[in-house]
């Protein structure tokens, strides 16, 4: 008896070590970092575990849903849209998101990715509509930022963040891309056309602006070419008539060089215009002529006394030559 009731016991405790360790599986729950778990208690939501080792209720708790709170993707297929100005195109995307709130996610609506892909693809229609087709594809930054606005405030009760939504494609039919081909080869000729006319009409007015300059600057020395010479006659003038003076009081005084030189000098300048003449062949001198050109030696002693240079020395003061005595 007392061997049959020893294996009774270690039956029982074997039974009771077998429970303690199924209670210690069912009540430790360890979660892996980036998922939240929510834990129900008789079918209603009590609480969230978060990542690392969290002990339950064995038997009485249990998990409700595995939710993953690191960022996704989901990816946006190919729809059509009209635009405002009635064209339609082909349009798709991506939306990245990220749960918050794992309660909320996993009761407040079902199938969660494609609630926020039908809600996704409901606001590309609504916003691309309200656009003209240029509008469309020249602003994707603007598309971008509406839809994220939109977007993420629909899905907030969800405990969802949308971090980004970014629109991949936009295609226009064939014929449209055709004719926006040809409108914008015709563009870019107008462009190239109107640069070229703007090159043309540049060259002209530089032209005109260096003929401009050049004629002024020609007139400008003409000017002064124009004033230098009255400049230099007034200057003749003023030393023609100071020379004038001086041979009149010369002959005032009655001087007899300063008469001949001045009969002298008005019939040098006689014959300079007579032999000067263009259809003058043969120049005759009168028998007169002699006795003028002698006068020249007067004239240039008058000179002389007139403006102050000392006159030449004498004949007789020269020194005598190697031969005389």
């Amino acid at each position: 008896m007392d061997g049959f009731a020893l294996d009774g016991l270690s039956i029982t405790l074997i039974v009771l070590g077998i429970l303690a360790l199924l209670v210690l599986f069912a009540g430790a729950k360890t979660v892996p970092q980036g998922y939240n778990y929510t834990i129900e208690r008789f079918g209603k939501y009590t609480r969230t575990l978060k990542p690392g080792l969290n002990l339950i209720v064995p038997f009485i708790d249990g998990v409700g849903k595995r939710i993953n709170v690191m960022e996704q993707v989901l990816d946006v297929p190919h729809q059509e849209v009209i635009t405002r100005d009635n064209a339609t195109v082909t349009a798709n995307g991506v939306t990245f998101y990220q749960i918050l709130d794992a309660a909320a996610a996993a009761y407040e609506v079902t199938d969660l990715q494609n609630a926020i892909l039908n809600l996704t693809m409901t606001n590309i229609r609504t916003v691309m509509g309200s656009m003209d087709l240029d509008e469309l594809l020249s602003h994707r930054d603007e598309i971008n930022e509406r839809l994220l606005r939109v977007v993420d405030t629909a899905v907030s009760p969800w405990g969802v963040k949308i971090t980004r939504i970014e629109i991949k494609d936009i295609d226009p039919p064939k014929d449209l891309v055709e004719s926006m081909g040809r409108q914008m080869k015709a563009e870019r000729e107008k462009r190239a056309a109107i640069l070229e006319a703007e090159g043309r009409r540049q060259s002209a007015i530089l032209q005109a602006e260096g003929a401009k300059q050049a004629q002024v600057l020609e007139a400008e020395g003409r000017k002064e070419a124009a004033f230098r010479d009255a400049e230099a006659r007034e200057r003749s003038a003023e030393a023609e008539a100071k020379a004038t003076q001086m041979v009149s009081d010369a002959i005032a005084s009655g001087s007899v060089q300063a008469i001949n030189y001045f009969v002298a000098n008005n019939y040098i300048e006689a014959l300079g215009k007579i032999a000067t003449s263009p259809n003058q062949k043969v120049l005759m001198l009168p028998v007169e002529a002699a006795s003028v050109i002698g006068s020249i030696g007067g004239i240039a002693e008058i000179a002389r006394e007139t403006f102050g240079a000392p006159a030449a020395p004498p004949r007789s003061a020269r020194p005598p030559s190697a031969g005389q005595s």
